[in-house]
């Protein structure tokens, strides 16, 4: 890859990188600097990486970088206060996406984060088992299980407003 592929790869695929690292882990120092990261680790790499294959290259280097800061915050935490407030709407929002974001900060990081590269990047199956180190099975799985956990949340909150 050139310097200038190099360039037009961070034009091109920054703020959708940023977007799905941001919507996974719902912190935005913590996501610039995973996306930093992974522009620095892509320079470092750039002469072995043709620009065919570099957004896929960047989602699963963010996906992977992300999942480290992931398990190395859970390491620092001994105690995870359970607050089960968040399962019911605090107030009568009628802003679904709101109401998206809260459920979709309720899934576990995985059922998160496929749901996110599915519904929201556009990636096949096939692109996200190849993103996140995972089978196809194993994707459509916690696609489905996200999903139905995600109902079950937005059919909770009808029941309340």
């Amino acid at each position: 890859m050139t310097v200038k592929e190099y360039n037009n790869a961070v034009k091109e695929f920054g703020d959708h990188v940023y977007r799905f690292i941001y919507r996974s882990i719902k912190d935005s120092h913590r996501a610039d600097d995973i996306v930093q990261d992974t522009y620095e680790k892509l320079w470092r790499c750039v002469t072995e990486i043709e620009y065919s294959a570099v957004r896929s290259w960047l989602f699963t280097s963010a996906y992977n970088r992300m999942i480290d800061v992931i398990r190395k915050d859970s390491r620092l935490v001994d105690v995870e206060y359970y607050d089960d407030s968040s399962l019911f709407a605090d107030e009568r929002s009628n802003d679904l996406n709101e109401v998206l974001h809260r459920a979709l900060a309720m899934l576990p990081p995985v059922q998160r984060s496929v749901i996110l590269l599915r519904d929201y990047e556009g990636y096949s199956y096939r692109e996200i088992a190849d993103i996140a180190g995972l089978t196809e099975a194993q994707v459509k799985t916690y696609i489905f299980r996200g999903r139905v956990s995600l109902r079950n949340y937005l059919e909770k909150i009808s029941v309340w407003q």
